[in-house]
């Protein structure tokens, strides 16, 4: 018999400053260690009318370890590495960036009619993947699916599936799914998940309510984490109500996390910070499935 899934913590997402001094929201992070594994972090940073508190971006910093994704609503973010790829992330699109054994890149992010606004994540890569060649799912908002489920229900299918339709993102180790789901005012949806896996969900916009019974309402920038089970239940409240939810399997391994890098001891990230000083810390370079050898 199918289980709905319990709340076990909700978590406000915080205000706190990234890169050169970008102004944003924390969901979580370090603190919450090892809850939400495989994931490690969640920084919501859409923006208000004012191109200061995040116009200094994001420069040239190092990824190892892990894997970073950026969901965009609105504005672009530029974007380049050290391998020499560049392009832009526009409203409505993903980069699922597996940074694997080594990246430099920067990010900057930048207005679209005076609007600016997303999201990035931070996967964790298991130590059997931590050095695999890095590389870039880079999918249009035009090429992200969207689906229907039940009327008042609309699903974009960043990763994962649902109803039977698959995300645009694939062969992730840590089997996750990322769903942006709206729900009309009054309406309902029971959705699947993988029981033992993690699941947790990040309201965008309006209010509603998660559980089989008459739950507290959650609002923007509320971070839930559910208990296990195999269905999420979520209720629109007097809005129609929109949350992200992110659901994967736990690495559960030891975590080692300075700054932009994640390993598995002190050794490892002493080791890539060494390289990184270097300038041996690039490897190999995978861009969306044509590898080179840098």
């Amino acid at each position: 018999m199918a289980q709905f899934r319990p709340v076990r913590q909700v978590l406000r997402a915080y205000p706190t400053i990234e890169g050169a001094g970008v102004r944003l929201h924390r969901a979580f992070g370090y603190g919450e260690l090892p809850h939400f594994d495989p994931f490690l972090m969640l920084d919501d940073f859409r923006a208000g009318n004012n191109p200061a508190d995040y116009i200094a971006g994001f420069p040239w910093h190092p990824h190892r370890g892990i894997e970073t994704v950026t969901y965009m609503l609105e504005g672009r973010v530029e974007h380049g590495d050290s391998m020499g790829n560049a392009g832009n992330i526009n409203g409505g699109d993903v980069q699922w960036m597996t940074a694997g054994s080594g990246i430099i890149h920067q990010e900057m992010p930048k207005p679209t009619g005076g609007r600016m606004g997303g999201f990035q994540l931070w996967v964790n890569l298991p130590r059997s993947h931590k050095m695999m060649p890095p590389r870039y799912q880079e999918v249009a908002n035009d090429r992200v699916p969207v689906t229907t489920p039940l009327p008042g229900v609309t699903v974009k299918v960043i990763c994962g599936e649902i109803a039977g339709v698959s995300g645009a993102v694939r062969e992730i180790v840590t089997d996750p799914a990322y769903l942006d789901i709206t729900i009309d005012r009054g309406s309902g949806f029971d959705i699947p998940v993988n029981r033992g896996y993690t699941v947790a969900a990040y309201i965008i916009g309006g209010g509603g309510s998660f559980g089989p019974g008459k739950g507290n309402e959650s609002r923007d920038r509320d971070m839930i984490l559910f208990g296990d089970g195999d269905l999420i239940r979520a209720t629109a409240g007097d809005s129609t109500f929109r949350f992200l939810l992110l659901s994967g399997r736990p690495v559960r391994e030891p975590v080692a996390w300075g700054g932009p890098i994640v390993m598995n001891t002190q050794e490892e990230l002493k080791q890539a910070f060494r390289e990184y000083r270097d300038g041996t810390f690039i490897r190999k370079s995978r861009i969306n499935g044509n590898q080179k050898d840098t």
